[in-house]
């Protein structure tokens, strides 16, 4: 019995090493798409890019992150919904822990790749002088920020609503029960959700609705020269896209399960139940 717990424990620091080596990876090849694709916008001052395109490349990350990551993690690059799957008891506090660091290290990794490779393009840009806000601001580049017509209420019910539809769209796209849709097609139609939030709700916040996406980056950027006005900056914003994604994700599963899951009844249950009706019927 001993033999089997301590085999047992091995199993599980094994596979929560392969996951956190394969998530830093994997979220450092997700990353560097988005957020090299907001520094060429940034830098080439609108000539080498526009919003759509920043959209198009964080889909693009996405969908390719989670077809790569797929078969090892589930694809679990967002710290919100592998929070939110910890609460509801589908994976265990030991893998949330392999998933969060995975996920930190990896989009950490990413913010000093894309650092390094606009390196010299951030200077030329800001003359030497890194600031959050301003003319020639460029912290933007690593984490969000809230529009300077949004108060800290709206920037919170933007990240929070975002993540509820964010949440509602992984869940249908998976939902076994539901009309799931196929193994090979649920990557390409979650970039697409991405996609779709940043077309329809970026505007206030920048879209967020990850709280591994925001925080690493800008712990980055605090260190890399931009200081602690990144977390100073329009009323200690920083916080919001940490706990809105997750309060959001919370409240979205809570939403899909009271007006979908509960309602809903694998395909075999429903023919079952059509056939045992029929059969009653021909009885009586």
């Amino acid at each position: 019995l001993l033999l089997q717990k301590k085999n047992s424990k091995e199993a599980q620091c094994t596979t929560a090493t392969r996951i956190l080596l394969t998530l830093l990876s994997l979220f450092l090849f997700t990353q560097v798409f988005g957020l090299s694709s907001v520094a060429q916008v940034v830098l080439g001052k609108g000539n080498t890019g526009q919003y759509l395109s920043i959209n198009m490349a964080f889909g693009i990350g996405v969908t390719l992150g989670i077809y790569a990551a797929g078969g090892v993690s589930g694809a679990h690059l967002n710290a919100a919904i592998s929070i939110t799957q910890c609460v509801l008891g589908n994976i265990s506090s030991t893998t949330l822990v392999a998933y969060i660091i995975g996920q930190f290290l990896g989009s950490f990794m990413a913010a000093a790749t894309v650092f390094a490779l606009y390196y010299d393009a951030i200077y030329d840009y800001t003359n030497g002088s890194l600031t959050v806000t301003g003319p020639t601001a460029t912290a933007m580049i690593f984490s969000t920020y809230p529009a300077p017509n949004v108060s800290l209420q709206g920037a919170f019910f933007t990240e929070f609503t975002a993540t509820v539809m964010l949440i509602l769209g992984v869940l249908v796209i998976h939902d076994e029960k539901n009309n799931a849709a196929i193994k090979g097609a649920q990557p390409m139609l979650s970039g697409m959700l991405v996609l779709g939030i940043g077309l329809g709700m970026g505007l206030n916040t920048g879209y967020a609705i990850n709280p591994s996406r925001d925080l690493p980056p800008r712990i980055f950027s605090a260190m890399a020269g931009w200081g602690t006005a990144v977390f100073t900056a329009e009323h200690s914003w920083w916080w919001v896209p940490v706990a809105a994604p997750i309060l959001g994700c919370l409240f979205g599963v809570f939403v899909y399960k009271l007006c979908i899951d509960y309602h809903n009844y694998p395909s075999h249950e429903t023919e079952h139940s059509h056939e045992k009706v029929q059969a009653d019927m021909e009885t009586s």
